[in-house]
């Protein structure tokens, strides 16, 4: 089969194809909060991408006006990319010229400001919280639940928007924890989950934790990051009847820590399945899961997105947080729990697996699928269509 492009996907609601995507242009991409730790990654995973140019970055008002180089911090070991630097930071009013924007704004700003994107023909692929559990909003990671991408269409009919819609991933802690939950879900249906996460100091933003809490302590609280690990796999795990989301169902405990560590968050799970499974089996069900052949084709996907090590000391942030480019979700430690079924620990990176290269990700995906366009193209077409009387 011939490669396509994009554009050329097949369209909206049909069967999609699976044969590998070659970009015949690039789509123009613009970073919301481009500034921010989740933008700086951004900023980075964009650089030479195959099918997305970074033509623009918005950022709060004190940014705006201002090269990139000159507003951002950046914290990131590679340098800024030299596209990105002469980029000048616009305000966040909707007459970007870009064809979709990401939004890696903060919580405070994040919900009208994406709003107002959608509503003026941006599709917004977001990484902030405030639209993850809206009835008509994906919340999605392309390994799990790439069928709610049909919510679109209805989201587009209710709100009134018309070339764009609102996309999010989910929380950092949750991306990890749904991409390993999916295989054995499939395999021998999953019940219960009770999870303590161990997370990075980085998932807080800059400047974040204060030194003198996180140096040497671990601290037992993260305000929501409980009910956001709660609540966001029933969503993910559920089903689009094409109405509604249908939650999972499933019972969910979850415990969350900041501890000192930069990058990568760990999470101790144990899981209640409905069949009975042997530890090699469940070992088996995780390496062996295997994406489809058209998210496979994606630049930024994993063929096999869950890793395991049979050492019984990892996975390790250290060692381990920058699998698959930090794509991967990392699990060792698979043993008999007393109390369920079986329990594991799991790692991922929380900037790029649970933020940025999920919104990444998620982008790919909706370009192979057709739901992006150039706005430009658009518009010319749309001045060269005769008036009908």
């Amino acid at each position: 089969m011939t490669s396509q492009s994009p554009d050329s996907a097949s369209p909206v609601g049909t069967q999609h194809r699976c044969a590998p995507v070659a970009a015949t242009h690039k789509y123009r991409a613009g970073i919301l909060g481009a500034t921010g730790l989740v933008g700086q990654r951004l900023v980075s995973l964009l650089a030479n991408h195959p099918w997305f140019n970074l033509t623009e970055v918005a950022a709060s008002e004190r940014s705006s006006g201002k090269t990139y180089a000159e507003a951002v911090h950046w914290h990131l070991d590679a340098p800024i990319p030299t596209p990105a630097r002469g980029l000048i930071v616009k305000s966040l009013d909707t007459n970007l010229e870009c064809d979709f924007v990401f939004s890696a704004l903060d919580s405070s700003v994040a919900g009208p400001a994406e709003e107002s994107f959608a509503q003026a023909g941006y599709p917004v692929v977001s990484n902030s919280r405030n639209h993850r559990m809206d009835p008509d909003v994906p919340l999605l990671i392309p390994e799990v639940n790439a069928q709610h991408l049909d919510a679109i269409p209805l989201q587009q009919k209710n709100r009134g928007y018309s070339t764009g819609f609102i996309v999010t991933n989910p929380n950092c802690s949750t991306a990890g924890l749904v991409l390993v939950l999916k295989p054995l879900a499939d395999a021998f249906g999953v019940e219960k989950i009770f999870v303590v996460t161990l997370q990075a100091i980085s998932g807080a933003g800059y400047p974040g934790v204060p030194a003198m809490d996180i140096q040497g302590n671990v601290v037992p609280f993260i305000s929501g990051e409980e009910e956001k690990m709660e609540a966001e796999p029933q969503k993910l795990l559920g089903k689009w009847d094409g109405v509604r989301f249908v939650e999972a169902g499933v019972g969910l405990s979850a415990h969350c820590n900041r501890v000192p560590v930069v990058d990568g968050h760990l999470e101790c799970v144990s899981i209640g399945l409905k069949k009975i499974a042997s530890l090699h089996e469940v070992s088996e069900a995780l390496r062996n899961f295997q994406v489809s052949a058209e998210l496979a084709a994606l630049p930024s996907a994993l063929k096999n997105p869950v890793v395991v090590l049979d050492e019984e000391d990892r996975p390790q942030p250290r060692r381990d947080v920058n699998s698959g480019h930090g794509m991967a979700a990392v699990v060792g430690r698979v043993r008999e729990c007393p109390l369920l079924d079986v329990k594991l620990t799991l790692l991922s990176h929380n900037l790029v697996r649970g933020a940025a290269g999920a919104a990444l990700l998620n982008a790919e995906l909706l370009a192979a699928r057709g739901f992006l366009r150039n706005r430009i193209a658009s518009e010319n077409r749309s001045l060269a269509e005769p008036v009908l009387s």
